[in-house]
Order: structure tokens, then sequence, then C-alpha cells
């Protein structure tokens, strides 16, 4: 579990409104593909910040759906209650309708064995994937490691933007 900062002002912009809602962000989600089960998302009073749970396979797919929210426009925070791994049987068939705190996957213990391969950079001014790949991978020539390592948010190398933040391979 984490929480992590975005720069509210710039990303992809959902929904016709000011804010987005919770149907625009679980249909982003799914258009990108990003193998999640259960996913939920909860937006804070504030409307910026929001609490994503769900189920991901592994490390790179929880990083890349921790982006693609906070890489949208208007959010500024992810707290982040995502579990690697399948989720649980759903319970036995009960009478009673579920509450809305039984529908959130419950906030788990961090996962010891599970390391960061991988981190966060947000873009400035004049950056390309080549500087960015020369400054923290050593040599420009590996500029399309980070580009597969932020698809599918990332649809062309050029098409990156100050205040994004992006996924550099371990």
């Amino acid at each position: 579990m984490g929480l992590f900062s975005f720069v509210k002002s710039i990303g992809e912009k959902l929904g016709g409104g000011e804010k987005i809602q919770k149907e625009n962000l679980s249909a982003h989600i799914k258009s990108l593909g990003l193998p999640v089960e259960r996913f939920l998302a909860s937006f804070n009073e504030d409307g910026e910040s929001v609490d994503i749970f769900g189920y991901v396979p592994d490390l790179a797919t929880k990083e890349k759906l921790i982006l693609a929210v906070g890489n949208l426009q208007g959010i500024s925070k992810v707290n982040e209650h995502l579990r690697i791994g399948a989720p649980p049987p759903p319970p036995a068939a009960t009478t009673a309708a579920p509450t809305p705190a039984e529908e959130k996957p419950a906030a788990l213990a961090p996962e010891e064995d599970v390391k960061p391969t991988s981190v966060f950079y947000t873009v400035k001014s004049g950056d390309t994937l080549s500087k960015i790949a020369k400054e923290t991978l050593g040599t420009a020539n590996r500029y399309p490691e980070i580009f597969e390592a932020n698809k599918p948010m990332l649809k062309h190398p050029d098409k990156i933007f100050p205040g994004q933040v992006l996924r550099i391979p371990g």
C-alpha cells in the first residue's frame, strides 16, 4: 500500500465534467487492457485523491495501474491498496446484499516478498525517452525499454509531456 502524488492539472482528460467519475475511471482502466480483477476506485471528498483496490498478476501491472490512474487530469494523489495474485473465491451466497465496506477488498499488510524493480520518473520540459534512458539507464539506446514499460498508457515514444510520471524498468 502506498500513496503517490501527481500533477493534477496535466494528463489525459476523462469525461465531460471537471471531476472524474468512478464509472469513467473504471472504463478507462478496462480500455487499457490491464489485467486487474475486482477493480474499485473510491474518490475522497476533495475529488482529487483516489483510493484504488483490486488484484493484479504482478508488480509491473500494479505500477502501470497506479500510473494509469495518477496520470489523469484532475488526480493529485493515488492511494493504492492493490494485491498481487489471484483474488480469493467469492464468499458463499447469502440473502443479504453486501454493504459498501464489504465490497472493497480489505487493505492488507504489505507483501514482504515483492521488491520493486522499477522507479518512477517525472518528465521534465525538454525530456525525450532517449534523454531519460541515458539519464536513468546509462544509454539513450535503451529508450524502447521505457516505452515498453509504460504501455498501454504510452501510445507512441514521442508522446510524453512535462509532469507525466513514467515507469523506469530496473
